[in-house]
């Protein structure tokens, strides 16, 4: 991406996107919703489609010549994408079983993939208002909304009260996050390991992309995957991850992950 390009990606204005996304996601939360099952047996809700809406179009009109990926619209043929040098990756709600439980755990995640690599990304937990947000070369940082996202000018009127990532442990057990709804024998054995590792070892159970924004964060040291996921379910936090300092890397090369694979399925992974 050329750096003209990369300083015409308004970080503020995504965050705009993702709020907007995020209160139409709220609107669904806040009935008695119903749900249906996609293809690969996860429920899809009526919120992710109305969140998918919102980012699509907000992004076009803002970035026309940028393609999107979405959970909702991914069947992009390879041959097409992979000429692509730049791309939204984008997962309107991710978290969907952690929505229908009703315990606060989803999020809206916004990515911009460079030449394979997370440049930017935003995410954003509807429950609490919590932004998560990275560019490169910019920092990573967490933002609880007060109000402010809509009515700024500028990103520096968020940055100025955000608290840029990592805030660091404070005098914690070494802490491992897992996921909360799809935990795996794989994952529990490497658990054991790192216990054997480093003797006392928290665990942590939670949802969606706010297990790697833990990492990014300082509150956990670790996140394996040792199971099934998509590109877009780790895209926008990947990038307030490696912002931070840290990395998303494959389990088995130990290489830092890369995007607009000819699968979009993701290999186990390591957080840390």
């Amino acid at each position: 991406m050329p750096d003209n390009t990369m300083e015409q990606i308004d970080i503020l204005n995504l965050l705009k996107i993702a709020a907007e996304a995020g209160d139409a996601v709220m609107e669904v939360y806040n009935t008695s919703f119903t749900y249906k099952h996609k293809e690969d047996c996860s429920p899809l809700t009526l919120a992710d489609k109305r969140s998918n809406e919102i980012i699509t179009q907000r992004l076009q009109e803002a970035y026309p010549d940028i393609p999107i990926i979405s959970e909702e619209s991914k069947s992009i043929p390879y041959e097409t994408r992979s000429r692509w040098e730049e791309f939204w990756l984008v997962d309107p709600l991710d978290g969907t079983k952690e929505f229908i439980k009703r315990n606060g755990e989803f999020t809206v995640n916004i990515a911009l993939i460079d030449n394979n690599v997370p440049v930017a990304g935003v995410v954003y937990v509807p429950v609490t208002k919590t932004f998560y947000f990275a560019r490169k070369d910019f920092g990573s940082y967490k933002f609880v909304d007060d109000g402010k996202v809509q009515a700024a000018k500028d990103i520096q009127e968020i940055t100025a009260s955000a608290c840029r990532l990592p805030e660091g442990p404070e005098g914690r057990a070494f802490t491992v996050v897992t996921s909360r709804s799809h935990i795996s024998k794989e994952t529990m054995e490497y658990t054991n390991e790192l216990r054997q590792k480093h003797g006392t070892v928290e665990v942590i159970a939670c949802g969606s992309s706010l297990k790697l924004c833990m990492v990014a964060e300082g509150k956990a040291d670790i996140y394996p995957r040792l199971g099934p996921t998509s590109e877009w379910d780790i895209a926008a936090a990947h990038a307030v991850v490696k912002e931070a300092g840290r990395g998303v890397y494959s389990y088995h090369s130990g290489e830092e992950f890369t995007y607009n694979k000819e699968s979009l399925r993701n290999e186990w992974f390591i957080v840390s």
